[in-house]
């Protein structure tokens, strides 16, 4: 049987104006300027440049006035005084501050074409260029290539149309693996580490025995069956360590320093803000470097009073004044757009910077307070959502480096005394710890938990486990050394 019924929902619905700002705010600073420029090859009514000053105000007013309001509702663009004289610089922006021209902007490139830079030097047949390019596509951010070498024998033949031999692609592979960072494109941890390693001077007996360890012995070397090693290679302990040492020197994961957004060295970072100390107190700025100042359209505008002031109007000046009013309405709505985005950016940084001042002081990672979107969501009285947006893919310099927004919310917990610490501050403690023990005798996730709990933080083991995963650190078994 067929029933009707009647519901009423309450729906919240986005304005444009708001949809655009809520875009604009997830631009990163590396795009924002690409961003601006597309904007103003599309509407021909936003330019860039200063907003004018004009004379004729009461002439406009007198348009203004004559005008069919109700029809054409023109009176948001016919007053020059409402637009608003808007520039893309930070509001205390100073023409004699030459600091802020110093905020670095992007020089380099990113690993992938870097890698394809190199194999641009190598002298290549057209059918090698091909596999080259789709061998590096195929390499990860650690450096390692997964794809195994008949899957892209198929790859290509079903992508790129090619009939390629396993031969060839091996061949072509060889050569990647001549490139830079050493170590990169191997297909596995023992590959790598053996391509690095032959990159040294292997007639050095500690190069040449590290050599044959990681060629011969890899899976003991892995499992740290030292004594079984010692026993083959008839050598004693002492050039165990050495070999040890030499190994432990090598990158396990080549590309990974190329995407690390704590690598205070990477140049593939443009920074959104820029942190200062002015008098002794800390300030941020917005990095508007580049940024073109914009303005309404002059010319449009007074097309749009030229319109006005003929009432005998015809079909097609009707659409044409709709025309122009959109465009003009488009134009404005980026530039308010624009003025919302940098004010809340500047908004919630300057309350991330008051929430962890005391880190921003000087870098010290354990002055981190915990902290959630929620928490800075609360400071500003913006949604939790909009705080995300504009920690996403943001970064501030610093004095101590250029650091990501999200790398300031953390998770939390108490200590005996009551007093909330952020979890960087114990995995910082358990870095300590782990890199303070006795080799021979590595310290066991228990032991942790139970310094961990000695030192007032009441914390799980398993949770410790995961802390020390999370630095990358292995279990005591693996960490023991002779």
């Amino acid at each position: 049987m067929l029933k009707q019924t009647l519901t009423q929902k309450q729906l919240q619905k986005l304005s444009p104006q708001q949809i655009q700002m809520i875009k604009l705010l997830e631009i990163p600073a590396m795009q924002l300027e690409q961003r601006i420029k597309k904007e103003i090859e599309e509407n021909p009514a936003l330019e860039e440049g200063e907003e004018q000053e004009h004379s004729a105000d009461e002439q406009e007013e007198e348009v203004f006035e004559e005008a069919d309001q109700d029809e054409f509702s023109i009176e948001d663009y016919l007053e020059d005084n409402d637009i608003p004289e808007y520039r893309l610089q930070a509001q205390n922006y100073s023409r004699d501050d030459e600091r802020r021209d110093e905020i670095p902007f992007s020089g380099g490139s990113s690993f992938h074409e870097m890698l394809d830079a190199q194999m641009g030097l190598r002298v290549l047949t057209d059918k090698q260029k091909v596999i080259a390019e789709y061998i590096i596509g195929n390499i990860d951010e650690d450096g390692y290539l997964r794809r195994e070498v008949e899957n892209i024998v198929d790859d290509m033949a079903f992508t790129q149309n090619m009939i390629v031999s396993v031969e060839e692609i091996e061949e072509v592979l060889a050569v990647v693996h001549d490139l830079e960072p050493a170590g990169v494109g191997a297909r596995n941890l023992r590959e790598s580490l053996l391509l690095q390693i032959r990159r040294k001077d292997l007639s050095d007996p500690v190069t040449a025995m590290a050599e044959r360890i990681l060629d011969k012995y890899f899976e003991e070397f892995t499992r740290k069956h030292y004594e079984k090693i010692e026993s083959r290679l008839e050598i004693d302990e002492e050039d165990m360590k050495d070999a040890l040492d030499e190994i432990l020197r090598l990158n396990p994961k080549p590309g990974g320093s190329f995407h690390d957004p704590m690598n205070r060295s990477n140049p593939h970072v443009v920074p959104d803000f820029a942190l200062e100390e002015r008098d002794g107190e800390l300030d941020v700025t917005l990095n508007s470097r580049n940024l073109p100042e914009l303005r309404v359209s002059r010319t449009y505008s007074e097309m749009l009073e030229a319109y006005v002031r003929d009432k005998e109007k015809t079909r097609t000046q009707k659409d044409a004044v709709a025309f122009v009013k959109q465009k003009l309405d488009s134009a404005r709505w980026f530039i308010d757009a624009m003025r919302q985005r940098q004010n809340t950016l500047l908004v919630t940084m300057n309350a991330i910077l008051e929430y962890q001042y005391d880190y921003f002081l000087e870098g010290d990672e354990t002055k981190l307070r915990p902290m959630i979107l929620k928490d800075i969501a609360e400071v500003t009285g913006l949604d939790i959502s909009t705080i995300s947006r504009v920690a996403n893919s943001k970064y501030i310099q610093t004095h101590f480096g250029v650091i990501p927004l999200k790398y300031f919310f953390s998770e939390g917990m108490q200590t005996d005394s009551g007093e909330e610490v952020s979890t960087r501050e114990i995995k910082s403690i358990l870095q300590e710890c782990i890199t303070a023990e006795d080799k021979r005798k590595p310290l066991t996730d228990e032991k942790l938990t139970e310094i961990l709990q000695e030192k007032g933080y009441q914390i799980a083991r398993r949770t410790v486990a995961k802390y020390r995963e999370q630095l990358n650190i292995p279990v005591a078994r693996m960490r023991k050394e002779i």
